[in-house]
This record gives structure tokens, sequence and C-alpha cells, in this order.
């Protein structure tokens, strides 16, 4: 039955004649792997959490950093967090693991598949697949220069006399990068976003099986998220904007089926940072992503926070919550892959249409007043706009003269939103060890994005983690307090209704589930008291304080409400 709906969905993409052999391809591809991967939980709940990490974020001599992240995760994070993704951990030439150099290796400064399916013991894991482009120092690019047939048809050549003004550029960088075959031929191929990362021609269908025995092969060594970098640019179109194109779209729904068959339980996630409309059709009818990062969310809580003001949040959060509820009654296996900060920088693009360029002006001037960089990309029309805000997360909600506890308590109120918000919580590491902005590894690289990805050494971390009243303990402590209360109330599951509450500018509130495991969520956004009117009163389930329906919220604080018995089978 399956092969029938492969066979379909192979057509769609590569036509009617090439279907038949392709799909017998991906059915000895699946016979290879099937049964290989562990048992993966069916689909996520409130017990479900994510950490974003570099498999080498900390390190100590003479020990490869993955067996160090297995101590310190086992140490400091088992109960807390479920799952635990590793940004690339292939070798790599460039763009901090995203140039990868071999999808099937390990790079081996940070150990082997064996240190990573140690780590998958006490946590499930989310590996990358890096597969819209590969380094220019790969076998495969360098196969294709040598004039080695296997790879002639891997990469995207294109004359560069043809007009590509409609095609979308996340980077401002050149489209076409010229390189010399051995045999003296130039040559111009396809670079999305650097002349290092070779963008992959998946009108080949030699690549869709390679790009599936690799999926297939990270599902089997604990891989029971993968997130799919970029995957907007993979099928490329001229005279279109080469990004989102149905094939794109295609090949993911034959991921997903795949995957479904092969390694049940897999979760594809797909990384598009777009604005809202585009990034949410890739859960298609259900049968694409199982989730998509909710990219809007990371600028409009900073925003929030800067303007003192949640009117655009609570407009964005009713919108998304009807959007959530619409997907929950039809029964689909799909939601949102909430985050706040990542490798990346906070996006700026999913905010069209939800803020003016006023706001974002205001944002880019108090990221950069704070210490961080504006990234900026081409338009197609010869503008440019703001693409990227680079800056550490803590240090964008935060003063630069605040105190340690006044920064604890304002980094822990926008954390709050992301614990409290429809979907699943991923939390990046420096956010959950209270960093800020790494000035120097910035400015020593030239690279924006360093400023939030600096590494440590396991014993300097461990002790600024156990100073009593450090930045880092206060943070860390209180993170993982939130997250095992969170695990405990089915209300913070995916699967339970939201309701956002509008309750005055200065305030930010959501319901949680029903009846007796409803939670109500409250967060003062501002630094001033807030006056909150409630339809009921309940008990703080942080503080276990009790809080009339008419109530006062100090500055940055933030309840959940769980109702009292004699309200448990109201509303």
């Amino acid at each position: 039955m399956f092969a029938q709906t492969i066979t379909q969905k192979v057509a769609d993409i590569y036509g009617q004649e090439q279907a038949p052999q392709i799909t017998e391809d991906i059915l000895a591809l699946i016979d290879k792997w099937q049964g290989k991967a562990p048992a993966y939980p069916a689909w996520v709940d409130q017990t479900t959490s994510y950490l974003i990490t570099y498999g080498d974020s900390i390190s100590e001599q003479g020990k490869p950093t993955l067996a160090t992240m297995k101590a310190f995760a086992d140490k400091y994070l088992k109960g807390a967090i479920s799952n635990i993704h590793i940004l690339p951990m292939f070798p790599y030439t460039s763009d901090d693991g995203f140039s990868v150099v071999d999808y099937r290796k390990v790079d081996p400064n940070l150990g082997d598949w064996g240190e990573l399916n140690a780590l998958a013991q006490n946590f499930n894991l989310m590996y990358d697949c890096v597969i819209n482009h590969i380094s220019k120092s790969s076998d495969w690019f360098q196969g294709y220069l040598a004039g080695d047939e296997r790879y002639q048809d891997y990469f995207v050549e294109s004359d560069p006399s043809l007009d590509y003004s409609s095609v979308t550029r996340p980077r401002a960088l050149p489209l076409l990068t010229p390189f010399t075959k051995a045999n003296g031929e130039t040559t111009h191929v396809w670079t999305t976003f650097s002349d290092d990362q070779i963008d992959i021609n998946f009108a080949n269908p030699q690549i869709l099986l390679e790009s599936i025995d690799i999926l297939l092969m990270y599902a089997a060594n604990g891989g029971r998220s993968i997130r799919l970098d970029a995957i907007g640019f993979i099928w490329k179109v001229l005279g279109t904007s080469c990004i989102h194109l149905p094939q794109a779209h295609d090949i993911i729904k034959l991921w997903r089926l795949v995957l479904d068959i092969a390694a049940s339980g897999t979760l594809l996630i797909t990384e598009t940072n777009v604005p809202h409309p585009e990034n949410v059709a890739y859960f298609g009818d259900g049968d694409e992503a199982h989730m998509v990062y909710q990219f809007p969310l990371p600028p409009l809580t900073l925003h929030a926070f800067l303007s003192e003001d949640s009117t655009v949040l609570t407009q964005w959060a009713e919108g998304l919550t009807r959007e959530a509820m619409e997907n929950l009654s039809a029964g689909r296996q799909t939601t949102y892959f909430n985050f706040l900060a990542s490798h990346d920088g906070i996006g700026v693009r999913p905010t069209e249409g939800i803020l003016t360029d006023a706001d974002r002006q205001f944002m880019c001037n108090e990221v950069e007043r704070k210490g961080g960089r504006v990234n900026y990309k081409h338009n197609g029309d010869g503008t440019q706009s703001p693409y990227e805000l680079n800056i550490n997360y803590l240090s964008a909600i935060t003063e630069p003269s605040d105190t340690d506890n006044d920064k604890a308590r304002k980094f822990l109120a926008a954390q709050s939103l992301l614990l409290s918000f429809i979907g699943v919580p991923a939390i990046y590491y420096h956010s959950f060890l209270g960093s800020e902005n790494d000035i120097a590894g910035m400015e020593e690289s030239g690279i924006n994005r360093r400023i939030n990805r600096e590494k440590f050494s396991l014993g300097e971390l461990e002790e600024e983690l156990n100073t009593h009243g450090s930045l880092r303990q206060q943070v860390y402590g209180e993170m993982i307090k939130l997250l095992n209360l969170r695990q405990q109330h089915s209300a913070f599951s995916p699967l339970s209704k939201q309701t956002v509450l509008n309750l005055g500018k200065g305030v930010f509130g959501l319901t949680r589930g029903e009846g007796e495991e409803r939670v109500t969520y409250v967060l003062n956004l501002t630094s001033q008291p807030q006056q909150v009117a409630l339809a009921q009163g309940g008990t703080d389930l942080i503080s276990g304080e009790t809080f009339a329906p008419q109530s006062t919220l100090a500055p940055y604080q933030f309840i959940w409400l769980a109702p009292n018995s004699n309200q448990q089978h109201e509303q």
C-alpha cells in the first residue's frame, strides 16, 4: 500500500516515467534501515522540552566534547530536559558547522557516533540535516570538480548572464560562484549562503536517495528529531523566488512518509525563517513537518519587553491560537517549536505584517545600543532590510547597568512566556546558563553571530553555576524549577487548549487547559507594578501564593494560577 503512495509522491516531483525506479530504490533504503531506530514516543506532551547546544559548547581537557556534554547533561539537565539538539556535529569548513564536509561522519574533535549513542541513553537527541548545501571541500564537490561522473549532476550549474533578480536572497552575497574544473573549464554554481556552501541539486533523483539514506541513518543513531536546515531553498526554478516551491514541500512530505514507515516516532522540524504564513505552510495537511520553528516569538517577545507594551504580542498570539486550535480539532499531529534564542540571531523578517518599520528600527537601535549588531539582506529590488539582530537574548532584554538580580528577574520573565505558550519549548544553552554578550568572540572572529556562541570549560562553568547568587546560578536554578513544574501539569501539553487574555498593555496572559487542569499564566512585562483583573483567582503553582481576581503583579512578575478546588469545574 505504502509503495503506491511513495510512487505517487515521487511522480509529483520527478514525473511518471522515473517514478517506478526511484520508488524501488527508496523501498530498498527502507528495507536497509527498517527497525534500526529506537522505539521513539508517538508524539510530544508537557514533558517534552529541548536544549539547543553545539557539540563542543562545553569542554574539558583530554576528553571528547560529546563525552563532556553527556557528563554535564546527566548531572545538570536530567529530568528537566527531555531532548538535546546537537547543532551540526559533522566535519565542516565554515559557518560554525553549517558547511558540512561529510553528512555521515561525526567531527572527530567532538567524538564519534558511540558518544552520541551514549548521550542518547538519558535524552532523546535532535540532529541537523543540512541538506540544502554542502562544503566545497566535500568529496561530493571535489569529485564534481575533478570530473567524477557520479557527481556531475549533484550541483546546480547556471549561466551568470541570466536574470536572477527574482531569487530570494537571505544574505548579501553573490548567488553564483565560479569554480575551475580539473579540465580547465570554468563553471558557475549556485551558492545561496556563501561560496563555501554549494547548493545541492535535488532535481537529480540520486540526491533524493542520498538524503533519505542520511535521514534514516540519523534516526537509527538516536536522532528522534531532525531539523531540516534552510529547507525552503532546496528546489530551484529560474524566474521564481526559488524558495518554498511546491517540489520542496513534496520532498518533505516524502521524507515524512518514509520516516513514518521505517523509523516511526521520528519528528521532522522545518527551519524556515520567513513570514508566518509561509512558515506554517510546512505543516502541509498534517503530512509534512511535525513542528515548525516559531520564528515570530523571539522578536515579538523582545519588542514587548523593550516597549513595555504587549499589544502586538497579544494580537499575534490570538491569531496563532486560532490556527493552533483548528489544527488540534482536525486531529493533526503538528505543533510549534517555540524558542527565544538560538545559535543564529533574532530574525526580523518573521515580523513582516505584524510590526511596523518603525517598530523594527526601534529594536535595531536598542540592540546596537546594548552592544549587538544588525545583519541586512538584499530584497531583489536594490534595497536592503534588517534580516537578523545579533545579540545574546539576556543582554537584549536587560540593561547593562542592571544588577544580576534584576537581570535574572527580567530574563526569567521572558523565559516564562516560552514555557507557557502552546507548543514545545526549546532553550538555547546560553539562555539556560544565564550568559551575556560575548563581545570579544564576535570582534575577534569578525562574525556577528559569535556574540551568542561562547564556549565553556567545564570547570569554570561549574564554578559559576555553583556560586550562590551569581547570574548563572539564579537563571539555571529557576529554569530547572519551572521545567520540572511544567511537566506535572497537562495544561502545558501541546494538545491542551489555549486562550489568550486581554489584560492591558503592560500584561500578557494566557489560559492553558480546561477544568481542574486549567492554568492561567499572567506576566507583567514592565518595570512598574501592574493591576490585573481576572475572571477568577487561584493559587500560583510557582510560589504557592493565593491570588484574588483583582491583584497586583510586581515588575516582571509572572504566575501560573491554578483554580482553587471550588472553581475546578467552572468555565
